[in-house]
C-alpha cells in the first residue's frame, strides 16, 4: 500500500486531540485513494477491497496522514464491517 500524498489530503491536524472520535464514510474499491469533507462530514475512498481488514487499514492510513499522526495511534471502535466508521485517536502515553 503506497503512502498517501499529503498534498491531496485535507488538513485534519486540529482533530488530533487525545481521545477524539472521528466518524467518516468509507468506500472501498474506488478508482483512487482520497479523503474529502468539511468540518462535520468526512468521506474516504480507498482502492483496496474490503477483505481481511485491508480496507480498514487503508482508511486508517489515509486518516492518519491527514491528521499528521501514526496509523497505529488510530483505533477503529465502530464499523469494522460497515461503511460508516468511527476511529478514536489514542496517542502513546508519555512518561
Amino acid at each position: 500500500m503506497a503512502k498517501p500524498k499529503t498534498r491531496d489530503l485535507p488538513d485534519l491536524t486540529g482533530r488530533a486531540i487525545p481521545g477524539a472520535e472521528i466518524t467518516l464514510r468509507a468506500t472501498p474499491r474506488a478508482a483512487r485513494n482520497s479523503l474529502v469533507g468539511d468540518a462535520e462530514t468526512l468521506r474516504a475512498t480507498v482502492t483496496v477491497a474490503p477483505e481481511n481488514g485491508r480496507a480498514n487499514a487503508a482508511v486508517a492510513a489515509l486518516l492518519a496522514a491527514a491528521m499528521g499522526v501514526a496509523p497505529s495511534h488510530l483505533v477503529l471502535i465502530r464499523g469494522q464491517t460497515a461503511r460508516t466508521k468511527t476511529f478514536r485517536y489514542d496517542p502513546p502515553k508519555s512518561s
